[in-house]
């Protein structure tokens, strides 16, 4: 077995100087990587498309071939690779990247501003979201309904992951009562609206995001209203009459609904998406026929709430949004997740299309939407 090949390894200093006299210097990191910054008039060419590429672009097996990665361990390797495809006049540059931008030498980075490459460098880092995904991100639009327990956790990682528009509709003030779980507000706004303390904390965390208060109460009147142009809707309500409203705007209106709720120490969660999917996913009344009578489902007020549970379906509702948003996973239609604080368990159980479903039956005409006075439900928003 031949020994492979020794690859010279230069400074980044001399690789610069190689590249002004004419070498070719290539970036071989993932294009999500390159977005975070390269070396200035580096050829950017992932290894897996190098040596397709280079049998195009540099036919001649003397063209001398200057490689740079993060760190240089990957440049020695396609170097070596190369080599073994007959190129001859080959170099890696020593600690690749990172000591490239570190010797001072000239770095560019793709069209973005350094604001948006600094905020989501982690994004950025993620093969599965890079420079694409983020863009994806920045210019998704959101409908959060509830700036409570539920809402606020979850709007606060959206607008931290970049989600380009939040749209938050609640007609509630703060009360000193919701701040033992409701982060986004402070003691000080007590007596505030909700939607306008909401937008006053996220746009201090993110001024990239565009925030949209909406104060006003979800009916029948608004609903597609406040559905238009959105891309998913986050249920953060506590409030049954909404509930439904919000499932049957999503059917009609083929909108993916991310669901959440609270009890006590009990927490449970679900993609709804039949609007999209008609007799294959289910929605909210495939589950839940009919709204239970007020007595058999207290809201937070009444049967109280461990402060942390929000925060924990809040942040699982919001990973759900994402993954939808960028196309990622797994999500969680056709499947409940239940959460018990106090035995620290998740339980899963599947749900299935209900074809008799009066809402998101494939053969089923829309009937419009149902008066919310007529149902008999509590009120709040966790």
């Amino acid at each position: 077995m031949h020994a492979p090949p020794v690859i010279r390894s230069v400074s980044p200093a001399v690789a610069h100087a190689r590249q002004q006299a004419g070498a070719r210097l290539i970036d071989v990191r993932a294009a999500h990587e390159r977005a975070l910054g390269m070396a200035q008039h580096a050829l950017g060419i992932a290894r897996d498309a190098l040596a397709q590429t280079l049998a195009t672009d540099a036919p001649d097996p003397n063209t001398e071939l200057v490689l740079i990665c993060q760190r240089g361990m990957r440049s020695q390797q396609c170097a070596q690779a190369l080599a073994a495809l007959g190129y001859r006049n080959l170099a890696s540059v020593e600690g690749g990247t990172e000591a490239w931008q570190a010797a001072g030498l000239p770095m560019c980075k793709p069209d973005i501003d350094p604001d948006f490459s600094e905020r989501y460098s982690r994004h950025l880092r993620l093969p599965e979201v890079g420079l694409d995904g983020q863009k994806a991100l920045e210019a998704a639009r959101v409908l959060v309904v509830g700036a409570g327990g539920l809402g606020s956790p979850a709007a606060y990682y959206l607008a931290a992951a970049g989600v380009g528009s939040l749209r938050i509709a609640d007609d509630d003030v703060v009360d000193r009562s919701n701040l033992q779980r409701q982060i986004l507000h402070t003691n000080d706004r007590v007596g505030q609206p909700k939607v306008a303390s909401a937008a006053h904390t996220l746009s201090a965390l993110n001024p990239r995001t565009r925030i949209e208060a909406i104060c006003e109460r979800v009916t029948a009147a608004n609903i597609e209203r406040l559905l238009d142009g959105v891309d998913v809707v986050l249920d953060g309500g506590d409030n049954f009459p909404v509930r439904y409203l919000l499932n049957d705007a999503c059917v009609q209106l083929r909108k993916p609904l991310v669901y959440g709720a609270v009890h006590r120490f009990e927490g449970q969660l679900s993609v709804f998406d039949a609007g999209r999917q008609r007799g294959l996913a289910p929605c909210y009344r495939c589950m839940f026929p009919e709204p239970p009578p007020a007595e058999a489902a207290p809201n937070c007020a009444e049967a109280g709430v461990l402060g942390v549970l929000p925060g924990v379906i809040g942040l699982l509702q919001a990973t759900e949004v994402l993954k939808l948003l960028l196309g990622l996973g797994t999500p969680l239609t056709g499947r409940i997740l239940q959460f018990d604080a106090l035995g620290m368990l998740f339980r899963e159980f599947r749900v299935s299309a209900d074809p008799a479903c009066p809402v998101c039956a494939p053969d089923r005409a829309f009937l419009g939407y149902v008066d919310e006075a007529a149902y008999c439900a509590g009120d709040g928003n966790g």
